[in-house]
């Protein structure tokens, strides 16, 4: 009997490597599922850079206006400047080995949906690092001397009671203004359970009928005090005890008490990021181990840029 001819899915006009057209969906499949997965890092400042370790932005404080009496001579006021440094951590990946015998003998199609998982799990990764550091940014002082901190609002029953929580990102933009932060481009990241619970309030969604402002029917809200409300589920794991050590490869710091955490409201320039390696992905045969390696992988740090853009809001 004469062996079959088979027609290999992954061989270029029959050439020699076997894997020559799964790469190309493997890349876009964890690129697009990164882009589709990640919030957090269109809600940053993101700075691009070709080498080095870390990446510096200055911080200049204010200066103030005063009448001018004639015949006095201006010699100028002094305007404070500080900065902050990013570095950069070590490269993250995921990965995934998949063994050729048992693709040959699967009946269904793997490696779109490891793709997609492996781009996943790197989106929920940066998210998990730039929410965390909205909120401690929250907490931390001003980075110019004189110049103003976070906010952190304690509402004990923001949890449980919407309009308590309404109330209280009303108080965020308040302070937000107060401090000259601009208008747009403000968000408020809170999980699944307290999204919901916001959608189901008359105040700012209808029951009846949908308006501007969201949809009851579809379970959708946009805006409080003019600030964008984002639902995500990474917020769910962050807002949790994370106090212990670093991990290993952070060279920032993302780490805190988040457990009485309930919402983070926040500008845009709160926090930054640093890209020296941009999301990449590899595949690779391998004939010592007889199957495929696939690798996603980005080299990025996350740092506090300015605490006076950040409002915490926690029960305790």
């Amino acid at each position: 009997m004469a062996n079959a001819t088979v027609s290999f899915l992954g061989k270029e006009n029959s050439g020699s490597d076997a894997n020559a057209l799964f790469l190309k969906v493997f890349s876009g499949e964890v690129l697009a599922s990164f882009q589709r997965e990640n919030k957090m890092l269109g809600m940053s400042t993101v700075r691009t850079i070709s080498s080095g370790k870390s990446a510096q932005f200055p911080a200049i404080g204010r200066t103030t206006a005063s009448y001018h009496t004639a015949g006095n001579e201006i010699t100028g006021d002094a305007i404070k400047h500080a900065e902050k440094v990013i570095t950069i951590d070590d490269v993250l990946l995921s990965s995934a080995f998949i063994s050729q015998i048992d693709e040959a003998k699967n009946h269904y199609d793997v490696r779109s949906q490891y793709s997609k998982e492996m781009g996943s799990a790197l989106a929920k990764k940066t998210d998990a690092h730039l929410l965390q550091l909205t909120v401690l940014g929250a907490r931390a002082s001003a980075t110019v001397t004189g110049g103003d901190g976070g906010s952190v609002i304690t509402d004990a029953d923001a949890n449980t009671n919407m309009v308590s929580l309404i109330d209280s990102i009303f108080e965020c933009a308040e302070k937000l203004d107060d401090k000259d932060v601009p208008e747009e481009d403000r968000y408020c990241v809170v999980p699944p359970s307290i999204y919901y619970e916001l959608v189901q309030n008359d105040k700012l969604v209808s029951r009846d009928f949908s308006n501007a402002n969201g949809d009851f029917g579809k379970g959708v809200v946009m805006e409080v005090a003019g600030i964008k409300i984002v639902k995500l589920n990474t917020a769910t794991a962050s807002f949790a005890d994370l106090s212990s050590a670093s991990n290993t490869g952070q060279n920032n710091t993302y780490r805190g008490n988040f457990a009485t955490t309930v919402a983070s409201v926040f500008h845009k320039s709160a926090v930054g990021t640093v890209k020296l390696l941009d999301l990449a992905m590899e595949s690779e045969y391998d004939i010592r181990r007889q199957g495929t390696l696939m690798i996603g992988k980005y080299a990025m740090g996350h740092g506090i840029l300015r605490p006076e853009s950040a409002c915490e809001i926690k029960t305790s």
